[in-house]
């Protein structure tokens, strides 16, 4: 739609993890290589962050820097109940398995683990939004699952991907038996504003656009109205886009930037 008219390839603001556009702040670069070290390491590690702050496009960046040495099990939706949990475990690992008692499917992975061992292959279990894990029963078998191991090291890596309210929850004594498996802790914040003027010329280049395209002023609006969390950011910039296009104006300002946030009711949560 607004693509041609501001000389990109591609839409740079959508909010689907693609992890193309991926920028690594300071904070995302280090998240991504604890990530990378607890699947180098075979450990387990908990990632978490507010809504919006690119804690999935982190994931898919990680798994696209995997290669054929491991086998990556991604669960998105993990409002499971213990032995539904291991029925999806099992199935990601294609488990043919006729019954559904938990020693069997337990013991089904285990031998498949120690296969995948065997020929040199690492599995990645990563759980996305895993606050919305419904019951600590589940986290119990998550917590199972680590025990996947020999003398020397680990059979597996395990990711667990979520909101604050994961690191709140795992502070609670019921889940210390797994909060204290976890080897690597990482929360993500907000993008600064300096680090928002990278992120937006950063996705731009990679649409295609090597100009700038969004002024200073602006910048500084979308980091009032966004505070930095690049969801929003994606929002912002794109209603602006749109509202420039709309009014055949190149250079996206201020006040095109304010306009979006009103589209948007962000400005009632402008920043002083």
């Amino acid at each position: 739609m607004y693509e041609e008219f501001y000389g990109l390839k591609t839409k740079p603001f959508s909010k689907t993890p693609d992890p193309t556009f991926l920028y690594l702040s300071r904070a995302h670069e280090e998240a991504l290589a604890r990530l990378q070290y607890a699947v180098e390491e075979k450990e387990i590690v908990m990632l978490t962050g507010d809504v919006g702050c690119g804690k999935t496009t982190l994931t898919r960046a990680l798994m696209d820097s995997l290669n054929e040495k491991y086998r990556i099990i991604l669960i998105l939706n993990p409002r499971l109940t213990p032995a539904q949990f291991l029925r999806v475990v099992a199935k990601r690992f294609e488990i043919d398995i006729q019954r559904n008692i938990k020693d069997s499917l337990l013991d089904a992975i285990h031998e498949k683990v120690y296969e995948d061992y065997e020929a040199g292959i690492t599995p990645v279990i990563i759980i996305d939004e895993a606050q919305l894990i419904p019951r600590k029963e589940t986290f119990e078998e998550i917590r199972l699952l680590t025990n996947f191991q020999l003398d020397d090291t680990n059979l597996l890596s395990l990711i667990l991907v979520g909101q604050t309210d994961l690191r709140r929850r795992m502070g609670h004594k019921v889940y210390q038996p797994l909060r204290q498996r976890i080897g690597l802790f990482y929360h993500i914040g907000a993008l600064s504003e300096e680090e928002i003027k990278g992120y937006i010329e950063h996705r731009l280049s990679v649409a295609g656009r090597q100009d700038a395209l969004f002024t200073d002023g602006a910048i500084k609006s979308i980091y009032r109205y966004s505070g930095g969390v690049p969801r929003v950011i994606n929002s912002l910039a794109t209603a602006a886009l749109l509202e420039g296009f709309g009014e055949g104006r190149k250079i996206i300002d201020e006040s095109l930037v304010d306009a979006a946030s009103r589209e948007l009711c962000l400005h009632e949560y402008r920043q002083n």
